[in-house]
C-alpha cells in the first residue's frame, strides 16, 4: 500500500481526479435515467472479467472478450436516447450557461405568480393547457412543429393562446427564461400507462418530455379542471395552487441557484455516496490498469532439479543447490504468482560419472506466462555424478 501511494505522483493524482469527475457524472446521469440496472449489470460484468483476468482463467477471459463488442453495441442501441441526452448536457455545460443562469435569476418570482394565476384561472374554466418551462437540459430535439414567438410572458398572453376554439389551443407553449419562445408544439408521448392511468394526450405529452429532460410541465385538465405537474419522469396532481407555487419555486431555485450559494458544498451534501463510489472505483481502476501494468522486477530463490539422468547414475553433490532468478513483468503478474510453481531444471544428455559443469539458460527456468527472465545467478552449476550402488 505504501508503495502504491508513493508511486502515484502528480500526474497520477490528476488522472484520478479527472476520472473521478467523469465516473461521478456518469453515476448522476444513470441515477436520473432508466439505465441504472443496466449499469449494475455492466459493472458486475467488468468485475467478473477483471477477476478472471487476474486469475488467468483463459476460457472465461476469451469468452468475455468475444462478447464485449456485442454488449457495447447493444448498450448503445438500447440507450441511444439516454446517451444523446448525456451528450447534450455536456454541450450545455459552458460559460454560456452561467449567463443564462443570471438571466433566469432575475424576476423568476414574477414568473411563478404568472404561471400559478394562469393555471388557476384555466382550471376553474375547465380550459385545457400545457405549459413547458425549460430547465437545464436542451429540449429542442424533442419538439415537433410549433410556431416561433419570442414574446414576453404574461397571464393575458397565455390565456389567449389556450382559448378554446382558436388554432393555438392545441399543443404546448414553450417557456425559456423570460420569453415564451413557441406555441402549438407537440411533444413525445409517454407509454407509461401505470402513471398516466386514464389521463389524456396532454398528460401523456407532459410525462413524455419529463422522462427525457428536466423540464417543468404544467398540465390543466379540460375534463376534470385539475392541475398536474410532470417532472423527472413522474406526474402528480396538485392539491391546490399553493402546492403548485411551492413546486415552481423549488424548480427555479434548483436551476437558478442564488448568487451566494456554494454549488460544490451542495454537490457534496446531496451526492456524497456517488462521490465516494466514483473515487473508490477510480482508485481500483488506476491500481489494476496503471499501477499494476508498470514493469516490476523481483528475485526468487529456486531449487535446482536434475532431469533425464541415466538410471545407473545419481547426484552425489550439486553446487549450488539453489539459484537466484530475477524476473521482470507487469506488477499484476506477480500478485497471484505461486513461488512453488517456479522451477529450475538441469537437463542431462549423455551423462557420465564425475563432475559435470552445466550452464543455466532461460529455457532452464519454468515460470508463468507474462514474465521474462532477466538474470540467473549463478549461471553455472557443478554437479558430481556417481554410479548407484
Amino acid at each position: 500500500m505504501i508503495e502504491f501511494i508513493t508511486s502515484i505522483g502528480i500526474s497520477g493524482i490528476l488522472d484520478i481526479i479527472f476520472m473521478t469527475l467523469i465516473i461521478y457524472s456518469l453515476l448522476i446521469w444513470f441515477k436520473r435515467t432508466r439505465a441504472g440496472f443496466a449499469v449494475i449489470g455492466l459493472f458486475m460484468f467488468g468485475i467478473s472479467y477483471g477477476i478472471a483476468r487476474q486469475l488467468d482463467l483463459l476460457l472465461t477471459t476469451t469468452v468475455f472478450q468475444g462478447f464485449f463488442a456485442i454488449i457495447l453495441i447493444a448498450v448503445v442501441i438500447i440507450f441511444q436516447e439516454e446517451i444523446k441526452q448525456f451528450l447534450e448536457q455536456l454541450a450545455s455545460w459552458s460559460f454560456f450557461r452561467d449567463k443564462r443562469s443570471r438571466r433566469l435569476l432575475s424576476m423568476w418570482h414574477r414568473r411563478v405568480g404568472i404561471f400559478v394565476n394562469t393555471a388557476n384561472t384555466l382550471a376553474k374554466e375547465h380550459t385545457g393547457a400545457l405549459i413547458v418551462i425549460r430547465g437545464k437540459n436542451p429540449i429542442v430535439r424533442h419538439l415537433n412543429g410549433g410556431t416561433d414567438m419570442n414574446g414576453e410572458i404574461s397571464e393575458a398572453l397565455l390565456e389567449t393562446i389556450f382559448t378554446p376554439g382558436v388554432p393555438t389551443h392545441d399543443g404546448a407553449v414553450i417557456v425559456d427564461g423570460n420569453e415564451l419562445t413557441k406555441f402549438s408544439s407537440y411533444l413525445p408521448l409517454s407509454k407509461n400507462l401505470r402513471k398516466l392511468q386514464k389521463a389524456g394526450t396532454r398528460h401523456a405529452a407532459a410525462l413524455g418530455l419529463a422522462e427525457r429532460t428536466d423540464a417543468f410541465c404544467i398540465v390543466v385538465s379540460e375534463e376534470r379542471g385539475t392541475i398536474s405537474v410532470a417532472r423527472n419522469g413522474d406526474i402528480q396532481i396538485m392539491r391546490d395552487i399553493e402546492e403548485l407555487q411551492h413546486r415552481l419555486e423549488a424548480f427555479y431555485q434548483e436551476i437558478t441557484p442564488a448568487a451566494d450559494s456554494k454549488p460544490w458544498k451542495e454537490i457534496f451534501r446531496r451526492n456524497y455516496k456517488e462521490i465516494v463510489i466514483a473515487f473508490l472505483s477510480t482508485v481500483v481502476l488506476w491500481f489494476f490498469f496503471v499501477h499494476e501494468s508498470g514493469t516490476d522486477y523481483k528475485t526468487y530463490v529456486i531449487p535446482l532439479r536434475c532431469d533425464n539422468l541415466p538410471q545407473e547414475l545419481s547426484v552425489k553433490k550439486m553446487e549450488p543447490e539453489e539459484v537466484e532468478v530475477t524476473f521482470s513483468g507487469p506488477r499484476r503478474s506477480f500478485i497471484f504468482l505461486n513461488e512453488k510453481k517456479l522451477e529450475a531444471h538441469v537437463i542431462f544428455f549423455n551423462a557420465h560419472e564425475g563432475i559435470v559443469h552445466k550452464t543455466l539458460a532461460r529455457s532452464s527456468i519454468i515460470f508463468p506466462e507474462g514474465l521474462y527472465v532477466e538474470n540467473i545467478q549463478p549461471s553455472q552449476v557443478a554437479i558430481q555424478l556417481e554410479e548407484k550402488k
